[in-house]
């Protein structure tokens, strides 16, 4: 069960890195750790998903809490209900865009509060792991709770006239599926849309480029303006130009800051730390001041809600707002953003060119090693970067981003997988070819296989 227990979430291969008496205790001492009277539970589509609530409603029931269950739904659904409806504790059963063998809790506090390693899990953990289970004398009740006509309420606030642009989306036979057609109708060009927990057509994660291939595919015969593309909990939505180009997700922070900035709004913003220079400097351009935090929800949606920021954004999809209870939804995003895009299509400019309009910096994209030595490694490349030239900003609270006077890099180790994770960007091409090269120079003696991403 230990080894399930993640920086953000718990999750693993289901009856190997935990099983179902693992749930149970989970379920049995949540009420406990969040002060809980009632839970809220979904769940996506994944085939051992059914069974895993199974256990997860036992183990809370018998500790004397109610369960309400929504039934099979998208992330952002239970963060926006925890928060709506003022549950005190609320789970969601996914793996996110993990294979299909593989599934997980997303746990969430009062006011959709992440539950990480940080706030929360590491108790968890030790609480299932040592604490004796007596179930209470009376035990809680199960009932069902559907929030989805007000959920699409909500999200029509950000519906609007998108016709004359051709659309397409992949749902990745996940959780995009369950109310893609309601918010955009039948006109785009659907593919995966039928939910399907073995991931038939490909794995449901948009980062790894073999997954979008098909997306790219239809945006070219189809002649579409953009692509879409949902991971399997449609917590993350990443984009296709109409030249059938991937866009590095962090690039539609920028797109985010322009849609916000015509309406009127000011304010503070977020990103990670692997996060372009040119979306930062674009952001801040549309009125914007940019901060700069932690990967992940657990610790974006806390930093977004502390400095009562507007909206932000990640290097993995993730897009966060203020009007969603400071946590992270695929869905408007994408509803946003088609908007501005299809703003910019009829004034006779496509997606590519808006990217290319923010674009300023050559990057190389995320890319992947397998380092066991993962401190010595990120310290090796501090000191002889730093060395050669010294540094105009440092940052060190996820691994390490160095900037300097025209280029930057940032080194950070993976929190849920095996890897370093380094990537750089440069003012011009040739600086960043010499920057990479003599980064892999560096980490080549630490180096157990060399994975590259983008």
């Amino acid at each position: 069960m230990r080894k399930a227990f993640k920086a953000y979430d718990i999750r693993g291969i289901y009856n190997k890195d935990f099983n179902g008496s693992d749930v149970y205790k989970i379920g049995f001492f949540l009420p406990q750790l969040l002060g809980a009277e009632t839970v809220l539970i979904g769940h996506d589509v994944r085939v051992s998903s059914p069974e895993i609530l199974e256990f997860l409603c036992k183990g809370i029931t018998d500790a004397g809490a109610d369960v309400q269950v929504a039934g099979e739904c998208t992330t952002p659904m239970i963060y926006w209900a925890t928060a709506k409806y003022n549950y005190k504790a609320s789970v969601m059963i996914t793996a996110s865009h993990n294979p299909a063998s593989y599934n997980g809790l997303k746990i969430s506090a009062e006011q959709a509060l992440p539950v990480g390693l940080d706030s929360g899990l590491s108790e968890l953990l030790e609480m299932a792991e040592t604490y004796p289970v007596i179930p209470a004398e009376i035990p809680g009740t199960y009932t069902t709770f559907s929030f989805r006509k007000e959920y699409l309420e909500f999200l029509s606030k950000y519906q609007t006239d998108l016709s004359g642009l051709k659309i397409a989306v992949d749902c990745s036979n996940g959780m995009g599926s369950l109310l893609i057609r309601n918010l955009l109708g039948d006109s785009p060009f659907y593919l995966f849309d039928k939910p399907d927990g073995t991931f038939p057509n490909h794995e449901p994660n948009p980062l790894e480029e073999e997954n979008v291939a098909d997306l790219k595919k239809l945006v070219l015969e189809k002649g579409c303006d953009i692509g879409l593309i949902f991971d399997g909990d449609a917590d993350r939505v990443m984009f296709v130009d109409e030249k059938g180009r991937f866009i590095q997700p962090d690039m539609m922070i920028a797109v985010l800051a322009g849609y916000f900035a015509g309406k009127g709004f000011s304010g503070n913003a977020i990103q990670d730390i692997r996060t372009s220079k040119s979306v930062t400097e674009y952001v801040e351009e549309q009125g914007f001041s940019m901060h700069m935090w932690r990967v992940g929800r657990a610790y974006a949606a806390l930093k977004l809600r502390e400095i009562n920021g507007l909206f932000g954004g990640e290097l993995a999809g993730h897009y966060y707002f203020r009007d969603f209870y400071f946590s992270d939804s695929a869905y408007m995003a994408a509803l946003i953003i088609l908007d501005e895009v299809k703003k910019h299509h009829d004034k006779g400019i496509p997606l590519s060119q808006m990217i290319c309009n923010i674009s300023r910096y050559h990057g190389t994209g995320e890319i992947n090693f397998h380092i066991d030595q993962k401190i010595e490694a990120m310290n090796a490349l501090r000191q002889a970067f730093s060395d050669d030239e010294t540094p105009t900003a440092f940052f060190d609270f996820d691994g390490y981003r160095i900037e300097f006077s025209d280029w930057w890099f940032n080194v950070r180790p993976s929190n849920t997988e095996p890897y370093l994770r380094f990537l750089a960007e440069a003012k011009s091409k040739k600086i960043l070819d010499i920057k990479k090269a003599r980064a892999l120079k560096i980490l080549r003696p630490f180096i157990v296989e060399a994975n590259h991403g983008h």
